[in-house]
């Protein structure tokens, strides 16, 4: 079980990645790995935050012959932590790494 704290500096790397990032008041996380939906989901909980939804979003190819899910979780925090949002000002993006149109 990971404690807030550590909660925290793992959505804090998630942002440096672009993996994580704020869409209004809503938190938006993109991965190929569900097992990092799952990572995510945790985090959220240890927050007192709520997990909106899970949805595979698109197919991505890896290499000529394999696809693979992007999954996108949607979150808020009911509790405010402005660590995490100010931190994202700092350091993060309004576009996750899979975003397409760059």
């Amino acid at each position: 079980m990971l404690l807030p704290l550590n909660a925290q500096k793992k959505m804090q790397s998630w942002i440096r990645s672009r993996h994580l990032i704020y869409a209004g008041n809503f938190l938006v996380f993109e991965s190929l790995d569900f097992s990092a939906v799952e990572r995510f989901t945790e985090c959220i909980e240890i927050l007192d935050g709520t997990l909106i939804s899970v949805e595979p979003v698109s197919k991505i190819w890896m290499g000529d012959h394999r696809q693979i899910f992007l999954y996108r979780a949607k979150a808020s925090l009911f509790t405010p932590w402005p660590d995490i949002k100010n931190y994202w000002i700092k350091y993060g993006s309004f576009r996750t790494r899979f975003d397409v149109d760059e």
